[in-house]
């Protein structure tokens, strides 16, 4: 993303480079590019990127590995831990992939790193199961996709945060999600 360039008279070009939030989370059920859209969007921003998955205990891989789906107490350590790494990283952006599905989970990551916001990557059951079955090796079956659409809880208006649809390409998101997030105040 290319800064504007303001020339005040009669002195020398001076860049002015707009700040996106330092906490950022690209979230979505399974297979909705989260991953993709946020190295992306990392790179576009020259923020550091962080796959939330790799950040789940091993029992949490196993269980979603043997087709079952976590519950919210599976989920709650992981939660924190991804709202400790936005709460504490260091200088610039940090964006992390993570599901994000209810409201609760949301708010345990702010209570961590409050003023996080939230790129919600959207798409229709078809289409997300289509990419989940082109997916080899990954530890989660698309058997699961229907427990994730259940638990997903749309955002709600007071929740900073932005709706995209996977129809487009994960450049399009990348476009739209940068637009998006260059209209948001820097923390």
């Amino acid at each position: 993303m290319s800064a504007p360039t303001i020339e005040p008279a009669g002195h020398s070009t001076v860049k002015i480079e707009a700040r996106i939030p330092d906490k950022i989370v690209v979230m979505g059920v399974s297979g909705c590019g989260k991953s993709t859209v946020g190295e992306l969007l990392a790179a576009a921003e020259g923020a550091v990127f962080l796959d939330g998955d790799s950040l789940h205990p091993q029992a949490n891989i196993d269980k979603m590995a043997a087709g079952h789906p976590l519950n919210d107490q599976d989920r709650e350590p992981w939660l924190r831990e991804i709202g400790q790494r936005l709460g504490s990283h260091g200088q610039g952006s940090l964006i992390i992939a993570c599901s994000a599905l209810k409201r609760s989970y949301r708010d345990l990551i702010r209570a961590e790193a409050p003023g996080t916001v939230f790129v919600h990557l959207q798409g229709t059951p078809e289409l997300l199961a289509e990419r989940m079955g082109a997916r080899p090796g990954h530890f989660m079956p698309v058997g699961l996709l229907e427990s994730q659409l259940a638990t997903l809880e749309p955002l709600g208006s007071d929740e900073a945060a932005v709706v995209l649809d996977i129809a487009a390409n994960p450049e399009n998101l990348t476009v739209q999600a940068s637009a998006w997030l260059a209209g948001l105040p820097a923390a």
